[in-house]
């Protein structure tokens, strides 16, 4: 419960973080959307990819970001069948979540090892600060209060908790771990493109466009820096 209230006060300084930039940006929604679709591209490219190709199985990723794919046409369906609004931050919230699974795991299997328990610890907390920002800014480009993000948060904090104590009482394979981080790749790819950038491309000039994409990646390479 301590580690799930410290990533918790993550996201939530991550939000916080968002919310200053909105202002900057004065809430444009197509801005805050193509924003929030460079960072999710920066945190890939940067962060995200990389280590899950250092740490996990190849052909577990691939298979696993091909039923992401799969699950984003279904979910991507559905959501426009039941909901007036762009169903970018339920994707956005899920592709997060599936991506807590394996981190949360790793970490419950290390809790009995202290020196390096609180190294990764520490690092897996600080590596939600960028995800809090991108749920926060997919969640006001969209328009919507910012008091939903409060049910979202705890739900992460939440599933990060159950998952650690999953981790400590059994063993994940990691091929399992492979695929549900290719799920999660996956997922949060084809948001960042489709939902977040590529629905945006005739809304502004195409120098306002390509700005909005590059800050939110030069963003994304600040939180890699600093993080």
């Amino acid at each position: 419960m301590i580690l799930g209230g410290f990533l918790f006060i993550s996201v939530s300084v991550g939000g916080i973080f968002a919310w200053i930039v909105s202002k900057l940006f004065q809430q444009t929604t197509q801005g805050l959307s193509l924003l929030c679709g460079g960072f999710l591209v920066g945190l890939l490219a940067l962060d995200i990819i990389p280590s899950a190709l250092q740490i996990y199985q190849t052909s577990g990723i691939l298979l696993g970001a091909l039923i992401g794919y799969l699950l984003f046409q279904l979910l991507h369906q559905l959501a426009y069948l039941t909901t007036a609004h762009a169903p970018s931050l339920y994707l956005l919230t899920i592709a997060l979540l599936l991506h807590t699974i394996p981190l949360s795991m790793t970490l419950g299997n290390t809790l009995d090892n202290s020196s390096f328990g609180v190294s990764i610890t520490a690092s897996t907390i600080l590596h939600h600060l960028p995800e809090g920002f991108a749920l926060t800014t997919a969640l006001l480009s969209q328009g919507k209060q910012l008091w939903g993000l409060l049910l979202v948060f705890i739900t992460l904090s939440v599933c990060f908790t159950l998952f650690i104590w999953l981790g400590h009482s059994i063993n994940l394979t990691n091929q399992a771990q492979s695929i549900l981080l290719g799920i999660s790749i996956c997922l949060l790819a084809v948001t960042s493109l489709f939902e977040f950038i590529f629905q945006h491309r005739r809304a502004l000039p195409l120098v306002s466009f390509s700005t909005y994409i590059l800050m939110g990646y030069l963003l994304s390479t600040l939180f890699h820096i600093l993080v």
